[in-house]
């Protein structure tokens, strides 16, 4: 039987400390595409944030995943869950994929894998994802999963010199399974 967290292109695992380069080439890409602009980090820093993920305890609900593309074992992205709340049934899922993996299925992949997980053995009722509206490769990909538009939050963030709108989208557990059927 083939593993739980492996997809079709990827395998879901922990961050391992020498992961840090990746997270570091992540960061460039996700600064280029026009995500937040924050203060350079040393590759000192990107090392201990890779330790601090490999050593992080996880309620089960909350996380953070390597992408590991299957043919090659190469890390391509990052995917996990943040914001839960079991009590209400929601949880809030990123993903980012380096800007060398794109358009190849990794994320798809690794989205449904994560949202199967948190919809079927945490028994999640709500998925959300925030997306910058000017980003329309993530919209996209949101689209496909099956995730809808519920709202759209004005001059929301601020980075670029100027503040840009996020759109807040969602997909319920049954909508999910109904598009996201397994074999």
């Amino acid at each position: 039987m083939t593993s739980f967290w492996t997809g079709e292109r990827i395998r879901l695992r922990g961050i391992e400390p020498d992961d840090w380069t990746a997270l570091m080439r992540f960061r460039v890409d996700e600064e280029r595409l026009g995500d937040l602009l924050n203060p350079p980090r040393s590759a000192e820093g990107h090392r201990v944030r890779a330790k601090e993920l490999a050593v992080a305890t996880t309620d089960g609900d909350c996380f953070t995943l390597a992408i590991e593309a299957v043919d090659t074992g190469e890390m391509v992205g990052l995917v996990g869950s943040h914001h839960a709340d079991p009590h209400a049934g929601w949880f809030e899922y990123g993903i980012t994929v380096g800007a060398d993996h794109r358009r190849k299925g990794y994320a798809t992949d690794a989205a449904v894998t994560l949202l199967r997980f948190m919809f079927a053995e945490r028994r999640f009722h709500k998925c959300e994802a925030r997306v910058f509206a000017h980003n329309t490769a993530s919209l996209a990909l949101q689209r496909r999963l099956g995730l809808i538009e519920e709202g759209r939050l004005r001059d929301h963030v601020f980075f670029e010199g100027r503040h840009h709108d996020v759109v807040r989208m969602g997909i319920l557990a049954d909508e999910f399974a109904q598009l996201h059927r397994t074999g």
